[in-house]
């Protein structure tokens, strides 16, 4: 009959629910692969499944996989969860060592730099969630433990976490090497950040995130170290998140619709003390180690003295379509009991990127700044960096590549420009 809408009787309309759920498995499969939305989530968009099916569905599964995250074991009665999940990075660098320098070479090396494997959840009860991870690129090493606390959480504005983790001290620092913009972390986070040390901390979101703070009490001896005097480290860190909390990940590859700004400050306390003439106890791989800014001025001090360390730090960070900033400004002091002697340093680094292809191809530019000892002469190291990131799944399967010119001053002897090519590959499952 012309004129007429045609009538579909109930078995066409079964056929087409059954068609339009074939094609949203199908579309949910690939984007699956692509490492996108859920199999649930394009189902419920779709209207295959109602809200209530969803949330059925996603409520809890004995074994679940997340990219990035890990696997996932939840107990039937959801008290214990279990996440395992691991991170590798294999690099290849070389240093075109300055000619002008004498006794300077050329330099290559391949390494896994970081093969890491970590298990998180929680027990009990949500509130109480832990983490253990460990890096076997130091296997071997104290510096094999990294994280190993537990949390409990009274409330967003209020939890508690101790054991050994972070100490609260830097932006750069407290980003993942896994979700940075260049290969690695710049020269200037490298030289004043505290690194791990076991403690307990007490921290919050306050106003869903406008506001984060983090006070922390540690044995100050290091990652994975133990001292016996009854000196300990202070830390102390806040934000200021004026459009709401931004996660700790270098870049803006969800290509923020709205600008996201984080302003932060930072403060850490410490007392070492001087044993030989070129190391200090404990023996902090940073503060103490030959790559901080205390170890490069260590004849500053006397033999068999205490010293007492506060560093200080501003940080701001900045995300708006594709595009990120953020920049750090850091003091050191050291003040020794005996010699009644004071080592200043300081520091800082600025870099910015863009996503010249959506969430898939990244520029950044770097440039830091260290100046270990404000009373010496010639003892200053710039880099100038430039970096291209291929984000084949966003920081979970990336490759980059960075170029550095090393600028170092050396006292009396030649200032030296080394440039540096680093090449990396990066998985996270």
């Amino acid at each position: 009959m012309t004129g007429l809408a045609p009538i579909l009787i109930p078995e066409e309309e079964t056929v087409k629910k059954r068609i339009l759920a074939v094609a949203a498995l199908a579309v949910a499969f690939a984007a699956q692969s692509a490492g996108a939305k859920t199999l649930e989530d394009v189902l419920k968009e779709k209207g295959v499944i109602t809200e209530a099916d969803y949330k059925e569905v996603t409520k809890s599964k004995p074994l679940d996989y997340k990219l990035g995250k890990g696997f996932t074991f939840t107990s039937p009665d959801e008290k214990f969860k279990l996440t395992i999940g691991g991170r590798l990075q294999s690099r290849y660098t070389f240093t075109d060592a300055d000619d002008h320098v004498a006794g300077s070479n050329d330099s290559n090396k391949w390494e896994v730099r970081r093969m890491k494997l970590w298990m998180n959840g929680y027990a009990y009860t949500k509130n109480l969630t832990y983490l253990l991870q460990v890096d076997f690129a130091n296997s071997g090493k104290a510096q094999m433990l990294e994280h190993a606390y537990m949390n409990y959480r009274f409330m967003d504005e209020v939890q508690l976490l101790t054991g050994q983790t972070k100490v609260p001290f830097g932006r750069q620092w407290l980003n993942s090497s896994g979700s940075q913009q260049f290969v690695d972390r710049s020269t200037a986070s490298d030289m004043f950040r505290p690194g791990y040390d076991a403690g307990v901390k007490l921290h919050g979101d306050i106003m869903k995130g406008l506001a984060t703070y983090e006070l922390g009490y540690y044995g100050g001896a290091g990652q994975s170290t133990f001292r016996t005097s009854n000196d300990n480290a202070y830390a102390a860190r806040v934000t200021y998140n004026p459009f709401g909390k931004m996660a700790y990940s270098e870049g803006d590859l969800d290509q923020s619709a709205k600008p996201l700004l984080s302003m932060g400050g930072n403060y850490y306390r410490n007392t070492l003390q001087k044993t030989t003439a070129t190391s200090f106890e404990p023996n902090s791989v940073t503060l103490a180690g030959t790559s901080g800014w205390l170890g490069k001025g260590i004849s500053t001090f006397t033999t068999g003295e205490k010293i007492d360390i506060n560093n200080y730090g501003v940080d701001a960070a900045f995300k708006w379509l594709g595009a990120s900033a953020q920049a750090e400004y850091l003091l050191g002091q050291a003040d020794g009991h005996v010699s009644d002697r004071t080592l200043r340093a300081h520091g800082y680094y600025i870099q910015a990127g863009y996503c010249i292809i959506p969430k898939t191809v990244e520029v950044a530019f770097r440039y830091s700044f260290v100046d270990p000892n404000r009373d010496a002469a010639r003892d200053q190291q710039v880099d100038t960096q430039g970096a291209v990131s291929w984000y084949i799944n966003k920081h979970n399967l990336k490759l980059q590549g960075d170029v550095t010119n090393i600028h170092k001053q050396n006292g009396t002897k030649p200032t030296s420009d080394d440039m540096q090519y680093r090449l990396q590959a990066q998985i996270i499952f």
